[in-house]
């Protein structure tokens, strides 16, 4: 889908990023995670295991690190490499030095921060090393100063699970996400994705109402244009 900006709106220029699920790109100022940056990322899991398997699939390497619940499985039926995926459940006392020596060598390092808050001094002399190595540094499970992009995934619905006297039973086949993205430079943006599962794999898919609420924003930027 093609979008047509207004002349009078401002071009917001491109830097390199990390892939993510296309349904996920267009909530994103750059259409992915921006290297050398620091993200956060809350809510269901399914985002965060969406997130690692498009980045290990475009080509780039991953650690989880602080993270014992990570499905590996769930990833792969994702899309995810695991040969470009390196878990380390169990960091020790300090997850943030891990992770800080991981960023040498990684594209992407996730840190499960298990409910800690991270000093502001220490935060910054880690993001001041994710942005000279040109890496990401994706945290959860704590308070991080410095955050440049917020992530949020909800569960909205489930589908295959039965009502009535078989409520609760079947085997789930899909399942809608809410994402809200935020940011210092941004607007609050919001977007539903389908997630369903085929062959063993799990598709991305913009929820149909948001596929057809962008189409009408189209016609209406044609109409301006007109």
């Amino acid at each position: 889908m093609v979008r047509h900006r207004h002349p009078s709106q401002p071009e917001v220029p491109r830097k390199p990023v990390l892939a993510v699920p296309d349904a996920l790109a267009s909530i994103l100022p750059h259409g992915g995670l921006v290297q050398g940056s620091v993200a956060a990322v809350s809510g269901a899991g399914s985002l965060l295991l969406g997130m690692v398997a498009a980045v290990t699939a475009s080509g780039k390497h991953v650690a989880v690190i602080g993270q014992p619940r990570f499905g590996l499985l769930a990833a792969a039926e994702m899309g995810a490499e695991l040969h470009r995926l390196a878990v380390v459940p169990d960091p020790g006392e300090d997850p943030v030095e891990v992770a800080a020596i991981l960023l040498d060598g990684l594209d992407l390092v996730v840190l499960g921060l298990g409910g800690r808050s991270v000093p502001p001094s220490r935060a910054r002399a880690v993001v001041a090393r994710a942005r000279s190595k040109g890496a990401t540094l994706l945290v959860t499970d704590g308070q991080w100063d410095g955050i440049e992009l917020r992530l949020d995934a909800v569960v909205r619905s489930y589908g295959g699970v039965g009502t009535g006297a078989r409520s609760g039973r079947g085997r789930l086949r899909t399942l809608q996400l809410e994402v809200r993205a935020q940011g210092k430079a941004m607007r609050p943006r919001t977007t539903r994705v389908d997630l369903r599962s085929e062959q063993g794999r799990v598709q991305w898919t913009v929820a149909p109402e948001i596929r057809r609420a962008a189409v009408d924003s189209d016609a209406d930027d044609l109409a301006v244009l007109a």
